[in-house]
Protein backbone atom coordinates (compact mmCIF):
# COMPACT_ATOMS: atom_id res chain seq x y z
CA UNK A 1 0.00 0.00 0.00
CA UNK A 2 1.29 3.36 -1.16
CA UNK A 3 1.36 5.86 1.90
CA UNK A 4 -0.18 8.56 1.35
CA UNK A 5 1.95 12.45 2.32
CA UNK A 6 -1.29 14.38 1.62
CA UNK A 7 -4.61 12.74 2.49
CA UNK A 8 -8.01 12.96 0.74
CA UNK A 9 -9.45 14.26 3.89
CA UNK A 10 -8.40 14.53 7.81
CA UNK A 11 -10.22 14.41 10.53
CA UNK A 12 -7.07 14.06 12.64
CA UNK A 13 -5.66 17.68 11.45
CA UNK A 14 -9.21 19.39 12.41
CA UNK A 15 -8.87 17.33 15.98
CA UNK A 16 -5.87 18.89 16.39
CA UNK A 17 -6.47 22.28 15.46
CA UNK A 18 -8.84 22.35 18.76
CA UNK A 19 -7.83 19.62 20.74
CA UNK A 20 -7.47 21.91 23.58
CA UNK A 21 -10.98 22.69 23.60
CA UNK A 22 -12.09 19.55 22.65
CA UNK A 23 -10.56 17.50 25.52
CA UNK A 24 -11.89 19.82 28.38
CA UNK A 25 -15.27 19.53 26.96
CA UNK A 26 -14.68 16.12 27.09
CA UNK A 27 -13.30 16.35 30.42
CA UNK A 28 -16.56 18.56 31.44
CA UNK A 29 -19.11 16.02 30.09
CA UNK A 30 -16.88 12.81 31.40
CA UNK A 31 -16.91 14.45 34.82
CA UNK A 32 -20.91 15.22 34.51
CA UNK A 33 -21.68 11.59 35.40
CA UNK A 34 -24.75 11.72 32.42
CA UNK A 35 -23.94 10.21 28.97
CA UNK A 36 -27.36 10.17 27.05
CA UNK A 37 -29.62 13.12 26.17
CA UNK A 38 -28.39 15.82 28.51
CA UNK A 39 -27.28 19.14 29.12
CA UNK A 40 -24.57 18.51 26.01
CA UNK A 41 -27.12 17.23 23.74
CA UNK A 42 -29.74 20.16 24.83
CA UNK A 43 -27.33 22.57 24.20
CA UNK A 44 -25.96 21.58 21.18
CA UNK A 45 -29.49 21.49 19.80
CA UNK A 46 -29.68 25.02 20.74
CA UNK A 47 -26.36 26.53 19.58
CA UNK A 48 -26.95 24.60 16.22
CA UNK A 49 -30.59 25.93 15.42
CA UNK A 50 -29.62 29.66 16.27
CA UNK A 51 -26.81 28.97 13.98
CA UNK A 52 -28.84 27.96 11.13
CA UNK A 53 -31.51 30.25 12.11
CA UNK A 54 -34.11 27.85 12.86
CA UNK A 55 -36.56 27.08 15.52
CA UNK A 56 -35.83 23.65 16.54
CA UNK A 57 -32.94 20.99 16.07
CA UNK A 58 -33.19 17.52 17.47
CA UNK A 59 -30.41 15.77 17.82
CA UNK A 60 -29.55 11.96 16.62
CA UNK A 61 -27.47 8.90 16.19
CA UNK A 62 -26.25 9.62 12.51
CA UNK A 63 -27.00 10.92 9.36
CA UNK A 64 -29.05 8.02 7.97
CA UNK A 65 -31.05 8.01 10.85
CA UNK A 66 -31.71 12.04 10.49
CA UNK A 67 -33.15 11.52 7.32
CA UNK A 68 -35.46 8.52 7.97
CA UNK A 69 -36.08 10.23 11.35
CA UNK A 70 -37.22 13.30 9.16
CA UNK A 71 -39.51 11.51 6.52
CA UNK A 72 -41.06 9.50 9.43
CA UNK A 73 -42.24 13.00 10.74
CA UNK A 74 -43.61 13.73 7.51
CA UNK A 75 -45.75 10.89 7.84
CA UNK A 76 -43.88 8.96 4.36
CA UNK A 77 -45.03 5.18 4.71
CA UNK A 78 -45.12 2.43 2.29
CA UNK A 79 -46.99 3.06 -0.67
CA UNK A 80 -45.94 6.71 -0.60
CA UNK A 81 -43.48 7.57 -3.75
CA UNK A 82 -40.23 10.03 -2.29
CA UNK A 83 -38.17 11.97 -5.59
CA UNK A 84 -34.88 12.20 -5.10
CA UNK A 85 -31.02 11.81 -6.58
CA UNK A 86 -29.38 8.95 -7.92
CA UNK A 87 -25.98 10.69 -7.68
CA UNK A 88 -25.88 11.23 -3.67
CA UNK A 89 -24.49 9.39 -1.00
CA UNK A 90 -26.71 5.80 -0.76
CA UNK A 91 -27.70 6.76 2.93
CA UNK A 92 -30.40 8.70 1.33
CA UNK A 93 -32.20 6.59 -0.72
CA UNK A 94 -31.74 3.42 2.31
CA UNK A 95 -33.82 6.19 4.32
CA UNK A 96 -36.65 5.97 1.65
CA UNK A 97 -36.71 2.00 1.29
CA UNK A 98 -36.52 2.27 5.56
CA UNK A 99 -40.06 3.96 5.50
CA UNK A 100 -41.19 1.67 2.91
CA UNK A 101 -41.45 4.48 0.40
CA UNK A 102 -40.27 3.82 -3.32
CA UNK A 103 -37.47 6.27 -4.63
CA UNK A 104 -38.67 8.46 -7.82
CA UNK A 105 -34.99 9.18 -9.41
CA UNK A 106 -34.07 12.66 -11.10
CA UNK A 107 -31.52 13.39 -12.95
CA UNK A 108 -28.72 16.27 -11.98
CA UNK A 109 -27.80 19.35 -13.40
CA UNK A 110 -24.19 18.81 -14.70
CA UNK A 111 -22.79 22.07 -13.09
CA UNK A 112 -23.83 21.61 -9.54
CA UNK A 113 -24.39 17.96 -9.38
CA UNK A 114 -27.51 18.45 -7.81
CA UNK A 115 -31.15 17.75 -8.89
CA UNK A 116 -32.42 19.24 -12.31
CA UNK A 117 -35.04 20.84 -11.74
CA UNK A 118 -36.95 20.93 -14.69
CA UNK A 119 -36.97 17.21 -14.93
CA UNK A 120 -38.18 17.02 -11.58
CA UNK A 121 -41.27 19.04 -12.57
CA UNK A 122 -41.47 16.21 -15.71
CA UNK A 123 -41.34 13.62 -13.78
CA UNK A 124 -43.97 15.19 -11.13
CA UNK A 125 -46.39 15.51 -14.45
CA UNK A 126 -45.58 12.21 -15.74
CA UNK A 127 -46.06 9.87 -12.54
CA UNK A 128 -49.30 8.74 -11.48
CA UNK A 129 -48.55 7.09 -8.22
CA UNK A 130 -48.42 8.79 -5.08
CA UNK A 131 -45.95 11.14 -4.45
CA UNK A 132 -45.35 12.59 -0.88
CA UNK A 133 -42.00 13.99 -0.88
CA UNK A 134 -38.60 15.18 -2.83
CA UNK A 135 -35.55 14.77 -1.23
CA UNK A 136 -32.97 17.58 -2.67
CA UNK A 137 -29.43 16.64 -1.68
CA UNK A 138 -27.09 19.56 -1.43
CA UNK A 139 -24.23 17.91 -2.42
CA UNK A 140 -20.48 18.48 -2.15
CA UNK A 141 -21.10 21.81 -0.50
CA UNK A 142 -23.36 23.22 -3.18
CA UNK A 143 -27.00 23.87 -2.27
CA UNK A 144 -29.52 22.40 -4.78
CA UNK A 145 -31.47 24.97 -6.45
CA UNK A 146 -33.92 25.20 -3.63
CA UNK A 147 -36.23 28.66 -4.73
CA UNK A 148 -37.28 26.24 -7.71
CA UNK A 149 -37.71 23.47 -5.67
CA UNK A 150 -39.92 24.44 -3.53
CA UNK A 151 -42.06 26.33 -5.84
CA UNK A 152 -42.65 22.55 -7.52
CA UNK A 153 -43.53 21.27 -3.95
CA UNK A 154 -46.19 24.18 -3.60
CA UNK A 155 -47.76 23.21 -7.14
CA UNK A 156 -48.16 19.69 -6.15
CA UNK A 157 -48.36 19.71 -2.35
CA UNK A 158 -45.68 18.25 -1.50
CA UNK A 159 -43.34 17.72 1.65
CA UNK A 160 -39.23 18.73 0.94
CA UNK A 161 -36.95 17.04 3.51
CA UNK A 162 -33.37 18.67 2.81
CA UNK A 163 -30.27 16.46 2.72
CA UNK A 164 -27.68 18.65 4.24
CA UNK A 165 -25.52 15.85 5.27
CA UNK A 166 -22.78 17.87 2.87
CA UNK A 167 -23.71 21.50 3.36
CA UNK A 168 -23.04 22.98 6.71
CA UNK A 169 -23.05 26.55 6.16
CA UNK A 170 -23.85 26.44 2.85
CA UNK A 171 -26.22 28.76 1.48
CA UNK A 172 -28.95 29.40 -1.16
CA UNK A 173 -29.92 33.30 -1.98
CA UNK A 174 -28.19 34.48 1.29
CA UNK A 175 -30.73 31.97 3.30
CA UNK A 176 -28.62 28.57 4.95
CA UNK A 177 -29.91 24.94 3.53
CA UNK A 178 -32.19 23.32 5.61
CA UNK A 179 -34.33 26.12 6.17
CA UNK A 180 -36.38 26.04 3.12
CA UNK A 181 -38.18 23.00 3.40
CA UNK A 182 -40.52 21.71 5.83
CA UNK A 183 -37.49 19.55 7.42
CA UNK A 184 -34.08 19.01 7.48
CA UNK A 185 -31.21 15.99 8.03
CA UNK A 186 -27.45 16.66 8.87
CA UNK A 187 -24.61 14.21 9.10
CA UNK A 188 -22.15 14.71 11.76
CA UNK A 189 -19.67 12.16 9.97
CA UNK A 190 -16.07 12.73 10.79
CA UNK A 191 -15.23 13.83 7.83
CA UNK A 192 -17.91 16.45 7.20
CA UNK A 193 -17.30 20.30 7.70
CA UNK A 194 -19.07 19.79 10.84
CA UNK A 195 -17.91 16.63 11.79
CA UNK A 196 -18.16 14.63 15.37
CA UNK A 197 -15.47 12.17 16.34
CA UNK A 198 -17.70 9.18 15.73
CA UNK A 199 -21.31 9.20 14.50
CA UNK A 200 -23.57 11.85 14.58
CA UNK A 201 -26.44 13.02 13.55
CA UNK A 202 -29.95 16.25 13.85
CA UNK A 203 -33.32 17.02 12.18
CA UNK A 204 -34.09 20.54 12.26
CA UNK A 205 -37.23 22.39 11.19
CA UNK A 206 -38.88 24.96 11.87
CA UNK A 207 -42.11 23.09 12.60
CA UNK A 208 -43.03 22.28 16.39
CA UNK A 209 -45.02 19.53 15.82
CA UNK A 210 -42.37 18.01 13.67
CA UNK A 211 -40.09 18.45 15.80
CA UNK A 212 -41.66 16.60 18.60
CA UNK A 213 -42.50 13.71 16.27
CA UNK A 214 -39.19 13.25 15.88
CA UNK A 215 -38.21 13.24 19.41
CA UNK A 216 -40.77 10.92 19.99
CA UNK A 217 -39.77 8.17 17.28
CA UNK A 218 -35.50 8.93 18.31
CA UNK A 219 -36.32 6.89 21.40
CA UNK A 220 -38.77 4.35 21.14
CA UNK A 221 -41.60 6.31 20.62
CA UNK A 222 -41.70 7.04 24.46
CA UNK A 223 -43.86 9.96 25.43
CA UNK A 224 -43.13 9.09 28.89
CA UNK A 225 -40.27 6.57 29.95
CA UNK A 226 -41.03 2.57 28.96
CA UNK A 227 -44.04 3.46 27.28
CA UNK A 228 -44.28 3.84 23.40
CA UNK A 229 -46.93 5.34 22.01
CA UNK A 230 -45.61 5.45 18.43
CA UNK A 231 -43.25 2.65 16.57
CA UNK A 232 -39.58 4.66 17.46
CA UNK A 233 -36.40 3.49 17.29
CA UNK A 234 -33.04 4.20 19.13
CA UNK A 235 -31.54 7.14 17.92
CA UNK A 236 -29.78 9.21 19.97
CA UNK A 237 -26.97 11.57 19.92
CA UNK A 238 -24.45 10.99 23.11
CA UNK A 239 -23.36 13.34 25.08
CA UNK A 240 -19.53 12.97 24.28
CA UNK A 241 -19.98 13.86 20.37
CA UNK A 242 -22.55 17.22 21.29
CA UNK A 243 -19.59 18.49 23.14
CA UNK A 244 -17.25 17.73 20.44
CA UNK A 245 -19.43 19.59 18.07
CA UNK A 246 -20.06 22.59 20.23
CA UNK A 247 -16.94 22.92 20.22
CA UNK A 248 -16.45 22.53 16.36
CA UNK A 249 -19.63 24.72 15.45
CA UNK A 250 -17.90 27.45 16.97
CA UNK A 251 -15.05 27.14 14.36
CA UNK A 252 -17.55 26.55 11.70
CA UNK A 253 -17.36 29.73 9.36
CA UNK A 254 -13.65 29.88 10.01
CA UNK A 255 -13.33 26.68 8.69
CA UNK A 256 -16.10 27.14 5.34
CA UNK A 257 -13.72 30.05 4.98
CA UNK A 258 -10.82 27.82 4.56
CA UNK A 259 -11.95 25.43 2.01
CA UNK A 260 -13.36 28.41 -0.06
CA UNK A 261 -10.15 29.73 -0.33
CA UNK A 262 -8.44 26.88 -1.01
CA UNK A 263 -11.04 26.16 -3.41
CA UNK A 264 -10.59 29.16 -5.13
CA UNK A 265 -6.08 28.27 -5.12
CA UNK A 266 -7.37 25.23 -7.03
CA UNK A 267 -9.57 26.86 -9.55
CA UNK A 268 -6.91 29.43 -10.20
CA UNK A 269 -3.99 27.42 -10.83
CA UNK A 270 -5.97 24.58 -13.08
CA UNK A 271 -7.96 27.10 -15.14
CA UNK A 272 -5.93 26.76 -18.08
CA UNK A 273 -5.95 22.83 -17.59
CA UNK A 274 -8.16 22.06 -20.53
CA UNK A 275 -8.45 18.06 -19.76
CA UNK A 276 -10.19 18.66 -16.36
CA UNK A 277 -13.57 20.76 -15.81
CA UNK A 278 -13.46 22.15 -12.64
CA UNK A 279 -16.56 22.87 -10.09
CA UNK A 280 -18.99 25.73 -10.56
CA UNK A 281 -20.93 27.67 -8.40
CA UNK A 282 -24.22 28.58 -8.79
CA UNK A 283 -24.55 32.62 -8.68
CA UNK A 284 -27.23 32.56 -6.13
CA UNK A 285 -24.86 30.51 -3.90
CA UNK A 286 -22.64 29.84 -1.14
CA UNK A 287 -20.59 26.36 -1.97
CA UNK A 288 -18.61 25.34 1.11
CA UNK A 289 -16.92 22.96 -0.73
CA UNK A 290 -17.41 19.74 1.33
CA UNK A 291 -15.15 18.41 -1.74
CA UNK A 292 -13.64 19.42 -4.59
CA UNK A 293 -14.83 17.67 -7.02
CA UNK A 294 -13.41 17.71 -11.05
CA UNK A 295 -14.05 16.07 -13.63
CA UNK A 296 -12.08 14.72 -16.37
CA UNK A 297 -12.56 11.36 -18.63
CA UNK A 298 -9.60 9.47 -17.76
CA UNK A 299 -10.11 9.54 -13.91
CA UNK A 300 -8.96 6.09 -12.77
CA UNK A 301 -5.63 6.58 -14.72
CA UNK A 302 -5.42 10.23 -13.06
CA UNK A 303 -6.20 8.84 -9.51
CA UNK A 304 -3.67 5.84 -9.91
CA UNK A 305 -0.82 8.54 -10.84
CA UNK A 306 -1.79 10.88 -8.20
CA UNK A 307 -2.12 7.99 -5.66
CA UNK A 308 1.08 6.95 -6.78
CA UNK A 309 2.65 10.11 -5.58
CA UNK A 310 1.40 10.12 -2.31
CA UNK A 311 -1.59 12.61 -3.00
CA UNK A 312 -5.33 11.15 -1.87
CA UNK A 313 -8.46 10.88 -4.15
CA UNK A 314 -11.61 9.87 -4.00
CA UNK A 315 -14.43 9.20 -5.80
CA UNK A 316 -18.06 10.55 -4.58
CA UNK A 317 -19.78 8.45 -5.96
CA UNK A 318 -18.29 5.25 -8.63
CA UNK A 319 -21.77 3.74 -8.87
CA UNK A 320 -25.18 5.41 -9.02
CA UNK A 321 -27.48 4.08 -6.45
CA UNK A 322 -29.91 2.78 -9.71
CA UNK A 323 -26.97 0.80 -10.50
CA UNK A 324 -26.28 -0.83 -6.91
CA UNK A 325 -27.47 -4.31 -6.46
CA UNK A 326 -29.36 -4.06 -3.64
CA UNK A 327 -31.86 -1.49 -5.40
CA UNK A 328 -31.92 -3.22 -9.03
CA UNK A 329 -36.09 -3.08 -9.06
CA UNK A 330 -37.32 -0.89 -6.15
CA UNK A 331 -37.54 2.06 -7.45
CA UNK A 332 -38.77 4.11 -10.39
CA UNK A 333 -37.20 5.60 -13.16
CA UNK A 334 -39.13 7.79 -15.87
CA UNK A 335 -36.31 9.18 -17.96
CA UNK A 336 -32.87 8.30 -18.26
CA UNK A 337 -30.15 9.63 -15.92
CA UNK A 338 -27.61 10.40 -18.80
CA UNK A 339 -25.91 12.89 -16.27
CA UNK A 340 -25.82 11.07 -13.42
CA UNK A 341 -24.35 8.29 -15.13
CA UNK A 342 -21.77 10.41 -17.02
CA UNK A 343 -20.69 12.44 -13.83
CA UNK A 344 -20.11 8.79 -12.02
CA UNK A 345 -17.75 7.51 -14.81
CA UNK A 346 -15.72 11.22 -14.26
CA UNK A 347 -15.95 12.93 -11.25
CA UNK A 348 -12.61 13.19 -8.57
CA UNK A 349 -12.64 14.34 -5.59
CA UNK A 350 -8.75 16.16 -4.86
CA UNK A 351 -7.58 16.37 -1.24
CA UNK A 352 -9.50 19.50 0.62
CA UNK A 353 -9.50 20.13 4.09
CA UNK A 354 -9.07 23.51 6.49
CA UNK A 355 -5.73 22.45 7.93
CA UNK A 356 -4.39 21.74 4.26
CA UNK A 357 -1.81 23.54 3.69
CA UNK A 358 -0.54 25.85 0.44
CA UNK A 359 2.54 23.72 0.15
CA UNK A 360 0.30 20.80 -0.19
CA UNK A 361 -2.24 21.85 -2.41
CA UNK A 362 0.86 23.43 -4.69
CA UNK A 363 2.10 19.62 -4.85
CA UNK A 364 -1.25 18.61 -5.90
CA UNK A 365 -1.56 21.51 -8.38
CA UNK A 366 1.90 20.36 -10.13
CA UNK A 367 1.37 16.58 -10.20
CA UNK A 368 -1.78 17.10 -11.82
CA UNK A 369 -0.39 20.15 -13.91
CA UNK A 370 2.77 17.60 -14.86
CA UNK A 371 0.20 14.59 -16.04
CA UNK A 372 -1.74 16.89 -18.47
CA UNK A 373 1.15 18.03 -19.68
CA UNK A 374 2.56 14.68 -20.55
CA UNK A 375 -0.88 13.80 -22.13
CA UNK A 376 -0.72 16.61 -24.52
CA UNK A 377 2.48 15.80 -25.65
CA UNK A 378 2.06 12.42 -26.40
CA UNK A 379 -1.76 13.61 -28.14
CA UNK A 380 1.15 15.86 -30.20
CA UNK A 381 2.89 13.71 -31.11
CA UNK A 382 0.11 10.43 -32.17
CA UNK A 383 -0.75 13.48 -34.26
CA UNK A 384 1.77 13.70 -36.21
CA UNK A 385 2.76 10.38 -36.50
CA UNK A 386 -0.65 10.12 -38.51
CA UNK A 387 0.13 12.83 -41.17
CA UNK A 388 1.43 11.72 -44.29
CA UNK A 389 4.98 13.34 -45.60
CA UNK A 390 2.73 14.90 -48.36
CA UNK A 391 0.57 16.73 -46.07
CA UNK A 392 3.24 17.80 -43.59
CA UNK A 393 5.26 19.28 -46.67
CA UNK A 394 2.18 21.43 -47.08
CA UNK A 395 2.87 22.86 -43.59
Amino acid sequence: MVSLSIPQSSPLANYLAHSDEIDSALRRCLKSGWYILGQEVASFEKEFAAYLGIAHAVGVANGTDALYLALRACDVAPGDAVLSVSHTAVATIAAIKLCGATPVFVDIDPATFTMDVGRLEETVKNYRGRFKAIVPVHLYGHPAHMTDIMDVAARYDLRVVEDCAQAHGATWEDRKTATFGDIAAFSFYPTKNLGALGDGGAVVTHDGGLADRVRLLREYGWEERYISKSVGINSRLDELQAAILRVKLRHLDEDNSRRISLARLYTAALTDQERITLPQTASEATHVFHQYVIRVAERDSLRNYLRDRGTGTLVHYPVPVHQQPAYAGCFKLYSPLYETEAAAREILSLPLFPEMTGEQLETVVQQLRAITSVRKRRARSKRKQMITPVTRAAF
